[in-house]
């Protein structure tokens, strides 16, 4: 867990203010939703689970590098991370979007922009809701059913286990979340005992489709989006790993690890040549930069195959640095 907390700062570089993660204020009272949930469970669901996770998170990063990062941060990298803080920043966020999209207020409708794409996407909001439905109903024990935007612009319905979401890396489908129905026992069964399928068919009479329509335009332009594009490219995280264990270690002239990972190197920067460039890089200065790392991590592997001089070998490391930092760069921006 070291060694992965060590990539996850290198990969964020970020410096910031511990923070205190606190329950979002509701937009209504605990009975404003009876008809479709009871007041007993909003009240215990908000003031009860969703203060523990809130409680909990607070606990687990308190003292350590995770409190200065937003919680969106600590979620694209949820797989490097212990599982208390996994578990409840995922808690935390689904919870606050949970109760963001929710409302009394009836007939609400998709803004003109996100009915279109529902459209495009699954034909119309009642396929929509038959689709989330299903992922909602078919979820084996607690977890969640999303609508999530994804990198390619895309709507596409999901679901989740226990407190992760789309955001993770641990999930399959990534992406934004518009939509996130909470589908444990705990949101539903005071009033609906098991019939799950009961709560999934009121929980629509309470959707406010207008704060989902406005998510919907913020997604389409969130920077979060392309962190996701680019935590998604799996190759170019493999060959970040091996940067780390061989160009780091020349800070301090130590070339054990770049004359005894040579081979893997080049090995990765081949994989990560012929992998899929996200949507959003692939313009030729992209390709241009895969292509010299190729050429670079191949020169040192045969320079250590020939066992020349270090400074040799230190050199042309740092000239693959650069070249990786420009990819990087560009994924981030």
């Amino acid at each position: 867990m070291k060694f992965s907390i060590t990539i996850l700062f290198s990969l964020l570089g970020i410096i910031g203010i511990s923070q205190t993660y606190s329950l979002p204020k509701l937009k209504y009272s605990y009975s404003a939703l009876s008809a479709s949930i009871d007041s007993t469970t909003m009240e215990i669901h908000y003031t009860k689970h969703h203060q523990a996770y809130v409680n909990n998170l607070n606990k687990a990063i308190a003292g350590t590098k995770l409190e200065v990062l937003p919680i969106e941060e600590i979620m694209l990298n949820a797989s490097l991370t212990p599982d208390a803080v996994r578990n409840n920043a995922g808690g935390h966020y689904n919870h606050s979007l949970f109760w963001d999209i929710l409302t009394p207020k009836k007939d609400k409708k998709p803004s003109a922009e996100l009915y279109k794409a529902i459209e495009e996407n699954f034909k119309s909001i009642d396929s929509l809701k038959k689709l989330m439905n299903q992922a909602a109903a078919s979820r084996f024990g607690s977890g969640w059913a999303w609508l999530v935007l994804t990198p390619e612009k895309k709507l596409v319905v999901t679901s989740t286990a226990n407190q992760d979401n789309p955001i993770m890396d641990v999930s399959k489908v990534r992406g934004i979340p518009l939509i996130g129905i909470d589908v444990w026992e705990h949101a539903y069964y005071l009033k609906y005992q098991n019939k799950r399928a009961d709560y999934l068919g009121a929980i629509w009479n309470v959707i406010d489709w207008e704060v989902i329509s406005n998510r919907y335009t913020a997604a389409l332009t969130d920077p979060l989006m392309q962190k996701i594009e680019k935590d998604n490219w799996q190759e170019l995280k493999d060959f970040y790993k091996i940067i780390i264990a061989t160009c780091h270690p020349l800070e301090e002239n130590n070339f054990a690890p770049i004359r005894e990972m040579s081979g893997e190197l080049y090995l990765k920067a081949l994989i990560l040549k012929k992998s899929t460039v996200p949507a959003s890089l692939k313009h030729e200065k992209t390709k241009l930069a895969l292509e010299k790392m190729l050429i670079l991590s191949k020169e040192i592997h045969a320079m250590v195959d020939r066992n020349e001089k270090d400074e040799h070998i230190k050199k042309k490391m740092e000239e693959l640095h650069t070249t990786f930092h420009e990819v990087q760069e560009k994924c981030t921006h």
